[in-house]
């Protein structure tokens, strides 16, 4: 896949925080621990890993929200870390180009902590286009009924307070702040786990709209495989700070090549209550080591049932899956997963 195929082309991205009342010095969290992860032009790419993983935190460094310790992000061919600066206290900012940073916006997890409690509607989804010069005055306002119309609300709404709406609803006015700004790439946040089961379908519904109408692609980060297998035209799987497969979403889930892949997978439910009797269940071994002190060579190798002697200090390389140029998983084992 070439280059100019590429929306976003993350490299050996690190993101390292510092470990407050630390016993030792320098002792850091790996949250994001060399990921190489590509998005083509055009789609949707589901992030899905177990909760701690770093998901999170990559989707935030992908938005430019969190400065990175090393690495690249190439979004549509600009280098966006290499536009961060150090200010005179220290403090690290990106004089991002204004027509750059609108095109990344941000659904967020928590629709009750995302909304400013004293803003109304119409001064949250505003508040994009103001920041950016978009808009102003009778204009400004008339975007933003226009924009809560793709959600599905009415103008009768852009007076109100967040908490005079229902989580559905502030997650519904979360949507429309990210699409004021007219993005092309939208990171979506685990955008339905906070809400109940019976709204979580028509936010995917509403997500899934908005790409047809709209021409978007959304980073769809999620711990639930099933939402992200529908939302999803390619997924990547992430375990403690590296993403360890990633190919075409269909393929991917319907045979897997990577053990913990394959794991996550054989959790799911299966609906046909014949199929789930003849499912067979792959066990993770142990628990999620410490992102502090993650392991050596292949992280996920205390775990692994595959595991040799060369997982415990040798970082997998990328393997190409034979006949899928987009699809590739980091595993030692040539037989097996393979």
């Amino acid at each position: 896949m070439a280059p100019s195929d590429h929306l976003l082309n993350v490299q050996e991205l690190i993101v390292h925080f510092p470990v407050r009342g630390a016993t030792r010095r320098g002792e850091v969290v790996h949250a994001v621990n060399g990921v190489d992860l590509v998005m083509r032009r055009g789609e949707s790419l589901g992030l899905v890993g177990e909760s701690g993983c770093g998901k999170s935190t990559l989707g935030r460094a992908v938005a430019q929200l969190l400065p990175v310790t090393r690495g690249r992000v190439v979004y549509d061919n600009h280098d966006l870390t290499a536009m961060w600066s150090t200010g005179w206290l220290g403090r690290r900012f990106a004089p991002r180009p204004v027509q750059l940073r609108q095109r990344i916006q941000m659904i967020f997890q928590d629709p009750y902590s995302s909304l400013d409690p004293r803003m109304t509607v119409l001064q949250l989804v505003a508040e994009p286009l103001v920041n950016f010069g978009a808009a102003r005055g009778k204009q400004l306002e008339e975007r933003v009924i226009k924009v809560l119309s793709h959600v599905g609300m009415s103008r009768a709404a852009l007076h109100r307070y967040p908490h005079e709406f229902s989580g559905g609803q502030k997650q519904r006015i979360g949507i429309a702040r990210a699409l004021a700004a007219d993005p092309q790439l939208i990171v979506c946040d685990e955008p339905i786990s906070a809400l109940d089961v019976s709204i979580q379908a028509q936010v995917i519904n509403l997500l899934q709209e908005l790409r047809r109408e709209l021409g978007l692609c959304y980073l769809f980060i999620s711990h639930d495989l099933a939402a992200v297998r529908l939302m999803s035209d390619s997924i990547a799987v992430m375990y403690l700070g590296r993403i360890v497969e990633q190919g075409p979403a269909v393929e991917l889930c319907a045979a897997p090549k990577h053990p913990y892949t394959q794991a996550l997978l054989s959790a799911l439910p299966d609906a046909d209550p014949v199929r789930a009797r003849e499912q067979k269940r792959l066990p993770l071994l142990g628990e999620v080591p410490s992102a502090i002190n993650p392991p050596a060579g292949c992280h996920f190798h205390p775990r692994c049932m595959h595991a040799e002697e060369r997982c415990t200090r040798e970082v997998p390389p990328w393997r190409t899956v034979e006949g899928h140029s987009g699809w590739r998983s980091r595993c030692h084992l040539q037989t097996g997963p393979h």
